[in-house]
């Protein structure tokens, strides 16, 4: 009883950050190092059994924060979340070391550095070199880091669940902050495309990407952690909340995203379960389901049907769209076409949007972390791919305790072939599939034998 009240509690005084950050935004910063302070203190105070929990959940809370960091403007820059989650999984290094058997991480980050001196010779005369490689590099190298930290860690079942609550807290605070922001979405509709102040005056596809993460992350509170009927419909609403604002973006990535990785949990969180958690698992499902038609329906009267024409791929008059990507394939393959024209090194990194803003005039940046590895790492691309896809399903094969594995890592590959490695998010998930998730042992309590 008492840890559903502390729940409760963390929840509420999330809405209150979310309300207070809307009214004065200047209090971001105060969030932002309050929360650096908090979280310092308590790895460093931590006892060294404690420690990969602290940083993980250190992390997990500035990837949740992210996007609100950086529409208010309470972050010191704008790739701060992505730096600290380095500093802090380095710091857990320290203290905690390395598993040998996490090498291939090692050459991953390695095979990054070539692109490095390709770029300074391909970027233009006008492209600003440190400013282009960092933001363009900070994604995968944070991914590099945090995998390179977690892989083999032992981290229980229950301690794994907080560190998706921690992430998953600062993203309500988040989404109070848009439903003040943007209260009536029908005010602002202007057609089907992303909507950027429905979104909170952000980019549709970031919002909607870390959205997603917390449509997913509720849906686990939803079916693990909600043992009474209070916190049943409790985190349903949470849900509900999240997600409408999450399909309102008009952004369908992060929505088709957190659907596919929910489904993929389910699926395997059945299959590993009781039989008598299988029949409730079926009932939760109908209400969850449920759940998720009324949002939608709330979402196409609020949009006066224009999400539902979203979603089929129409534009505001009724008339079927020619590009259900968005201009995202033409991206693809123009990334494609440069893989093929340097095969090898590639065209180095940040080339590829250099290339767009020195022939189109457009600073458009690649949605697909997949096409772009391959056009600015040439082959050795096909080795990092090779790397980030197969080193996990190993380590699975020999550790089949996470019942998350597949939706972490599913997650990952769904975001990055629509929002490339904008956040931290993509990273931090993927390298929590890599953790060695142990179950904690309830003590057994024997009844003495009275001596006669």
């Amino acid at each position: 009883m008492r840890t559903n009240i502390t729940y409760v509690v963390a929840v509420l005084f999330h809405v209150l950050i979310g309300m207070l950050i809307y009214y004065n935004e200047s209090l971001a910063k105060l969030y932002f190092f309050g929360a650096i302070i908090f979280f310092f203190y308590r790895i460093i105070l931590s006892s060294k059994d404690l420690k990969t929990f602290e940083v993980l959940k250190a992390c997990g809370y500035f990837v949740g924060a992210e996007v609100l960091l950086r529409m208010t403007k309470g972050s010191i820059s704008y790739e701060a979340s992505k730096y600290l989650v380095i500093l802090f999984m380095a710091i857990g290094m320290f203290y905690k070391g390395l598993s040998g058997r996490a090498y291939p991480y090692f050459l991953y980050m390695l095979l990054l550095v070539p692109s490095i001196f390709v770029a300074s010779t391909t970027l233009s005369f006008d492209a600003n070199f440190r400013t282009n490689i960092a933001f363009v590099l900070s994604g995968p190298i944070c991914l590099g880091v945090a995998a390179l930290f977690c892989f083999d860690k032992k981290v229980s079942l229950g301690q794994l669940k907080s560190i998706l609550l921690f992430t998953v807290l600062p993203i309500i605070s988040h989404t109070i902050y848009i439903f003040f922001y943007n209260p009536t979405v029908r005010d602002v509709l202007s057609g089907t495309g992303s909507n950027r102040a429905s979104s909170g005056g952000w980019g549709a596809n970031q919002v909607a990407t870390i959205l997603g993460l917390g449509m997913f992350l509720m849906a686990i509170q939803i079916f693990t952690k909600s043992r009474t009927l209070f916190l049943k419909i409790f985190n349903l609403l949470i849900f509900s909340l999240i997600a409408y604002r999450a399909v309102v973006t008009f952004s369908r990535g992060g929505v088709l995203t957190a659907i596919l990785t929910i489904l993929i949990f389910l699926f395997v969180y059945f299959l590993v379960v009781s039989n008598r958690k299988k029949g409730e698992i079926l009932m939760m499902s109908v209400v969850f389901g449920v759940s998720l038609v009324f949002t939608w329906v709330i979402s196409s009267t609020q949009t006066d049907g224009y999400i539902d024409l979203r979603y089929t791929n129409k534009d505001h008059l009724g008339r079927e769209k020619e590009d259900i990507t968005t201009g995202r394939k033409e991206l693809f393959l123009d990334e494609l076409e440069g893989f093929v024209e340097r095969p090898f090194f590639g065209i180095g990194s940040s080339r590829a949007k250099d290339q767009r803003i020195e022939f189109e005039g457009e600073s458009v940046t690649s949605h697909s972390e997949f096409s772009r590895t391959l056009a600015e790492h040439g082959i050795l691309g096909i080795v990092i791919l090779v790397i980030l896809i197969f080193k996990p399903l190993e380590f699975r094969s020999t550790n089949g305790r996470n019942y998350f594995f597949y939706a972490f890592l599913g997650f990952w590959f769904l975001t990055i072939n629509h929002s490339s490695m904008r956040l931290a998010t993509p990273a931090f998930i993927y390298a929590l599939a890599l953790l060695n998730v142990v179950y904690e042992k309830h003590p057994v309590y024997r009844k003495q034998i009275e001596k006669q």
